[in-house]
């Protein structure tokens, strides 16, 4: 199979999808890889590693869309790429589709095959959502301490707190893999920590991993409400797979936080769990609404590309591999995790959380898998 790695293209997106372990692995298996170049520059991989390893490089993203069938990125397709996009092409990368739907059309008009990285689903866990979750709870309360700030219009509270000063209060609503990496840090940095959840067994965890500064609450929107005035941070860290994140904290919740407290929605790819919420980027990465502070990059783990493209590729080579020597069809009727993973195919949306999201109709993959081409792009 020939497989495409394009550079990324959103802002300040410096992740790569496949590094050159991961190319040499499906070069010596027979695929022919064709890599961007500079491509993971950013991320520490230099072209010269990547043709070492059997890759090709190509100047454009356009000859890399042009020639391989399968294109594996790291975000979703961005405004400029849509027209690159090919009938029959396989796109494997995060798609966070349920608060997209021009996307959504988009890959069902050009009958994209469109595998979520963040729906592919084994054994109740997400594999390829939890490195960069990972990554993106352990950013949180980084980030959450650096614009509680005054000179970033933040409250001026240190989150460790001093001699004699009690340390700030750290919310965080969710107790899955956001949640856990989040509290380890912030309970580290000397917060006191709560975390929110409604899986008992996840907060159980929480309660006998984790330092005695981290504490468990149940949640609904008393507890919200009761617990927002008192804190000084709040990292959203919900995730239903495939839908869009609820809204747990409305507007008129935000009456509630005191001034200058810092809001990190890490669940903003979903369209964030804060109603106020809207994504930013790591060049503008905060506004403010009722005098607090909203941090909602939608690619945290981006910024620190060596850590995130590696944590990445690692988790995404064996289904990479399954597909480009079973073909994807193959693959996903033999593999479970992969068939949860296809949102859009043959110009329909076969994830019904996505179709659910945004009004459209909802078709089983099983229904329509013959009327889907196996290849696409200039793959024969």
């Amino acid at each position: 199979m020939k497989i495409g790695i394009p550079k990324e293209i959103k802002t300040r997106e410096f992740r790569v999808a496949a590094i050159p372990s991961g190319v040499k692995t499906l070069v010596q298996n027979g695929h022919e890889v064709y890599v961007q170049k500079s491509a993971g520059e950013k991320s520490g991989y230099s072209d010269r590693e990547y043709e070492e390893a059997g890759a090709v490089l190509l100047e454009s993203a356009k000859e890399i869309f042009d020639r391989c069938g399968m294109i594996l990125k790291v975000k979703e397709p961005q405004t400029e790429e849509y027209a690159l996009l090919k009938e029959g092409q396989m796109l494997f990368t995060y798609l966070h589709l349920a608060p997209n739907k021009k996307l959504t059309e988009i890959l069902a008009t050009k009958k994209v095959i469109a595998i979520a990285y963040e729906t592919v689903q084994e054994g109740g866990r997400v594999p390829l959502l939890e490195p960069m979750s990972q990554i993106a709870g352990r950013m949180a309360p980084m980030a959450a301490a650096y614009f509680l700030g005054i000179h970033n219009k933040g409250s001026g509270v240190l989150l460790s707190g001093a001699s004699g000063i009690l340390p700030s209060k750290v919310l965080i609503i969710g107790s899955g893999t956001v949640a856990k990496n989040a509290a380890k840090v912030a309970a580290g940095m000397g917060a006191d920590v709560i975390v929110m959840g409604r899986n008992p067994n996840s907060m159980q965890q929480i309660e006998e991993l984790l330092p005695p500064n981290v504490s468990t609450l149940y949640s609904n929107p008393y507890n919200i409400e009761t617990t927002l005035p008192s804190v000084d941070v709040v990292i959203g860290a919900v995730y239903i797979t495939g839908e869009r994140a609820p809204n747990l904290i409305t507007k008129e919740m935000l009456l509630l936080c005191k001034k200058g407290t810092v809001l990190v929605d890490v669940a903003i790819d979903q369209g964030g769990c804060i109603e106020t919420s809207r994504p930013t980027t790591h060049d503008d990465p905060v506004f403010e609404v009722e005098g607090i502070v909203h941090y909602c990059v939608a690619n945290m783990p981006g910024d620190y590309p060596k850590t995130a493209s590696a944590a990445l590729a690692n988790a995404t080579l064996p289904y990479v591999k399954q597909i480009a020597e079973l073909g994807w069809k193959s693959a996903v009727l033999k593999n479970s995790a992969l068939y949860s993973g296809v949102n859009v195919a043959g110009g329909y949306v076969t994830n019904k959380a996505v179709a659910d999201a945004h009004a459209l109709k909802y078709t089983q993959l099983d229904d329509i898998l013959d009327q889907c081409p196996e290849f696409g792009g200039n793959n024969d």
